[in-house]
């Protein structure tokens, strides 16, 4: 009979003195570090499209952009994250006694890899939706054209909205701000076999 060890809990001083030092970015969740996979081509492709995008679909707005090396902060669930792109409304709001943590992002995008879809799906748009700032979620299909867009209402709910539409427009809806579908997966390969 094969006995598992219980994998060993970090208290979040020593995750934030492992990471400091790290040369592979990770998350904590909840005493866990798990390491981050790396990106793909196609999965860098469209964080560079769309955080180019979204820089000047934003100008002369309260919106910063930020990407992928930006720490999330979330303490109901004692999670950090790196979600592939987060945009901050107003000033970045840092986690007590950090410059390198924000706690208040206000749109979140994250790109779909075989490795990631199912807790990006689940897990962390449960522990994203806790943060009160938080007003839109957007996953980015990095296989295929497929966009889905979770927009929250002033009632509190969540509307859902997907689309497979090459010449469809993205349109967040709490910012003024539109992206045709075929500029974020600009220069993407369907047919690269990315591991990711």
């Amino acid at each position: 009979m094969v006995v598992q060890t219980p994998p060993r809990l970090y208290s979040i001083e020593e995750y934030l003195t492992l990471e400091e030092i790290a040369e592979f970015r990770s998350e904590y969740r909840n005493g866990e570090i798990v390491a981050m996979t790396g990106g793909s081509i196609n999965h860098n492709r469209i964080i560079r499209n769309l955080s180019r995008l979204l820089e000047l679909g934003l100008q002369e707005q309260p919106y910063e952009v930020f990407i992928s090396d930006l720490r999330l902060w979330i303490p109901r669930y004692q999670q950090y994250t790196y979600p592939d792109i987060l945009i901050i409304k107003g000033e970045p709001i840092f986690q007590e006694g950090r410059n390198d943590t924000v706690i208040n992002p206000s749109i979140i995008f994250e790109i779909l890899s075989k490795s990631t879809r199912s807790r990006d799906r689940g897990d962390k748009f449960t522990y994203y939706r806790s943060i009160p700032e938080f007003q839109e979620y957007i996953l980015i299909d990095q296989y295929q054209f497929h966009i889905e867009q979770f927009s929250k209402t002033s009632e509190g709910n969540w509307l859902f909205k997907e689309s497979d539409d090459e010449d469809g427009l993205l349109t967040l809806a709490s910012a003024n701000c539109q992206i045709p579908h075929r500029q974020i997966y600009e220069r993407v390969n369907f047919d690269q076999k990315d591991e990711g």
